[in-house]
């Protein structure tokens, strides 16, 4: 499964960044390895440079073989606060989904 990740220009992308959304990613998802083609990965500073409350946002969005793109966001006061929950709600998302094809 491949992990592509996007930030802009708020947010410092550096190894640290990268090791977090990985081990994230791998956390919550590795038991779909084998339907995930891709992660696509967006964070963003919503206020820029200001500080505030709830201003980090993570997009994931899942790539599956044969389906369409699914996604989950979550807002945080933190970067990893927001990659952690956006992993876990996706997840959700595509054991919901996932489970509704095994059906």
């Amino acid at each position: 499964m491949k992990v592509q990740i996007n930030t802009d220009n708020h947010v410092q992308h550096d190894e640290s960044l990268t090791r977090h959304v990985e081990s994230s990613v791998a956390a919550a998802l590795d038991r779909f390895g084998d339907q995930i083609t891709r992660i696509e990965v967006h964070i963003r500073d919503r206020n820029g440079g200001k500080a505030g409350s709830d201003d980090k946002h993570c997009m994931m969005e899942a790539r599956l073989e044969g389906l369409p793109p699914m996604t989950a966001s979550e807002h945080a006061d933190s970067v990893a606060a927001a990659v952690s929950g956006a992993a876990r709600k996706l997840q959700r998302v595509l054991d919901h989904a996932l489970g509704k094809l095994a059906h």
